[in-house]
Order: structure tokens, then C-alpha cells, then sequence
């Protein structure tokens, strides 16, 4: 990375002309994206900042770095506590790809040490709540029933239908990689047949899960990772974040691995967030196992593919029958109302 161009680009960006960088390092995290530190000083004063850019290959769901540039916008214009959005260069010039800038802030964002370590994030009841909150501002960020604004055009309108769309999706990139998994098939089979309308779409976060968010000694900092989001069924994330997928081993903590599934319930109310369907939030916990499923297959394709060499990515991809194991247990017959499989 040229440091020098980078360098130029903020302070002109910024109208700080004296500003340089004094240090740049890759951050931990951002398994999809690559996220570094830049630290950056004028004069007296010393700023940190996270620059965002896509890693050297990426999977077919994730938005480009722009368009989760501008939604980042639009949350942090609407009061969601996220990182505080400072730019977006798309002159590849300056660094070999466009790239985001946001405000670094402070805690902890990985999740087996958020849902283990109980010295982080204060009180957790209390977190769960303000996570519920939080979610509901992400869902009142735009109303669907007008025209997006034009910075957000790309999201064209709601789809009628969110859950067939879903499931339509999550097939298209299972055939992109070639995957042929049975279980996976089965799964989308079921959710198919039992997938639920929905009432009132919603500008949706798609992967706000504990791992997501960051967290510091005394609570919530920062909600992050916007490059799933857009319209969809409310219900999807709250499933998303409920998942057992998404606990880290905790699953006496449904709400993520963190607290209650009454505490968030009571955080999104609180938020004016939607009433809460617990039948339909189920549904989209199954459906977070056959997506989540789906990524990790992707994830390792990427390792596959030979375009970037990664551990990471390899042990992702060797999830997947673990995944597929709950996905069939949570859509045999005795785990639905029989209602469910006559539709």
C-alpha cells in the first residue's frame, strides 16, 4: 500500500494539509473485507482511523465497498450507533482498489471472546437490550413505502415476497460455486414450503450478530459490517441474531450468546421496533443455519480457488456439516406444526 497517495487523499479529504500517517497495520476481524489501523497526526493532534477495501477475493452476496459506504451513511444520519463515516475514494490509484474510511472506535469486536469474556460489554441483560434498540433504529432508517434517496437508489424497491427471495439467492450462489449438498437442498426445500409473508419490509442489517457489533468494558460501542444490508423481512434479523449458530457455545444465552431473548425482545419494543412474531423469528433461525451454511461454503471456495490462501477461510468451510446437522434437525417433522409441511 502506498502510503504517501493514502497519506495525500486524507489530508485533502480532511482540509488538514500537514496531516501524515505514522502507522498502518492490518486489523484482526473483517473475515469477508479487509480492515487496517491508520493512525494519522497533524501537528499536535493524533486520529485513528479503519479503512475498509475488499480483501483479494470476496463472496457474491457482499455489496461493493461504496454501496455499504453510503447505507453506513444513512444509519449514522439516523442516529444508529456505528463508526462515523469520513469517506469513500473510488480512484483505484490510490491504493489498488476503492476503499471506505470510518472513525475507529474503541472495544472489542469478536465474538467467542464477547460471548465468554463477561468482564466485557457491562451489564448483559442490559446489552441485550440496547441491542434490541439498536435494531430497531437500523429498521426505521427508511421508510419502504418511498423512493430510496438517490445515494441509496441502488436498492431499488422492497421485494414482495422476502423469504422465497432469500432462498432464491442462497441457491444462485450455492450453483456459483458448484456446491451439491443435500442437506442444503432439503433445507431450502422446507423453507420454501413453510416461509412466511411479510407484513412490513424494512431497511434490514443481514448479519447483526454478536462478532458485529464491538463492546467495551461498560457496554455497546458500535454496530458494524453493513455490506448484507438492505430491504427484507424485520423478522430476519432478529432471527440472525438469535440463532444458535451464533452463540458461540452459550446457548443457555439465546439472544446471541449475550443475554435473554426477552431482554432484546424488550430492547426493540422499546426501540419501536415491529411487534414481534416469535413463530416467524423461528423460521428465520433455520433460515440463518442454511445461510450462514451457504457463506461458509463460499468462504471456502475462496480459500480453494487459490486466489487468497487462508486458515481461516480452510476451518470455515469445514463447517458446514456441522450446519447441516442442525438444519436437519430443526426442519424434521416433529419440530413443526404439521400445518408448516401441508402448505
Amino acid at each position: 500500500m502506498d502510503e504517501t497517495q493514502l497519506s495525500a487523499w486524507i489530508a485533502a479529504h480532511l482540509g488538514v494539509p500537514d496531516l501524515r500517517i505514522e502507522e498502518s497495520r492490518p486489523l484482526g476481524g473483517g473475515s469477508i473485507q479487509e480492515n487496517r489501523l491508520i493512525r494519522c497526526r497533524s501537528g499536535e493532534g493524533v486520529r485513528a482511523f479503519v479503512l475498509r477495501r475488499d480483501a483479494a477475493a470476496t463472496i457474491a452476496s457482499s455489496r461493493s465497498r461504496r454501496e455499504e459506504f453510503r447505507l453506513l451513511e444513512a444509519a449514522h444520519a439516523a442516529g444508529v450507533r456505528v463508526p462515523e463515516p469520513i469517506g469513500f475514494c473510488d480512484d483505484a490509484g490510490v491504493i489498488g482498489a476503492p476503499f471506505a474510511l470510518m472513525g475507529l472506535v474503541a472495544g472489542v469486536g469478536l465474538g467467542p471472546r464477547i460471548a465468554k469474556d463477561l468482564t466485557l460489554g457491562g451489564d448483559r441483560e442490559k446489552l441485550a437490550e440496547d441491542l434490541g434498540r439498536e435494531l430497531a433504529r437500523i429498521h426505521g432508517v427508511l421508510d419502504p413505502r418511498q423512493d430510496p434517496p438517490p445515494a441509496l437508489a441502488f436498492l431499488g424497491p422492497p421485494e414482495p415476497d422476502p423469504a422465497r427471495a432469500e432462498i432464491a439467492r442462497l441457491r444462485e450462489n450455492l450453483d456459483g460455486i458448484g456446491a451439491k449438498r443435500p442437506a442444503i437442498e432439503w433445507g431450502l426445500r422446507w423453507a420454501e414450503a413453510a416461509a412466511p409473508s411479510c407484513p412490513a419490509p424494512a431497511l434490514v442489517h443481514r448479519d447483526f450478530r454478536t462478532g458485529n457489533y464491538m463492546v467495551d468494558e461498560a457496554g455497546l460501542t458500535a454496530i458494524l459490517d453493513w455490506e448484507f444490508a438492505g430491504w427484507g423481512d424485520p423478522a430476519q434479523d432478529l432471527g440472525w441474531f438469535c440463532a444458535a449458530c451464533w452463540r458461540f457455545g452459550r446457548h443457555d444465552k439465546e439472544a446471541g450468546g449475550i443475554g435473554s431473548r426477552e431482554a432484546f425482545e424488550r430492547g426493540y419494543a422499546a426501540g419501536g421496533g415491529q411487534s414481534v412474531d416469535r413463530e416467524r423469528v423461528a423460521y428465520w433461525e433455520v433460515m440463518a443455519h442454511l445461510r450462514w451454511a451457504v457463506i461458509a461454503l463460499e468462504q471456502g471456495a475462496r480459500h480453494v480457488s487459490g486466489r487468497e490462501f487462508s486458515l481461516e477461510l480452510a476451518l470455515t468451510g469445514r463447517m458446514v456439516p456441522e450446519l447441516e446437522q442442525a438444519i436437519l434437525a430443526a426442519t424434521a417433522p416433529a419440530a413443526w406444526p404439521r400445518s408448516q409441511f401441508d402448505a
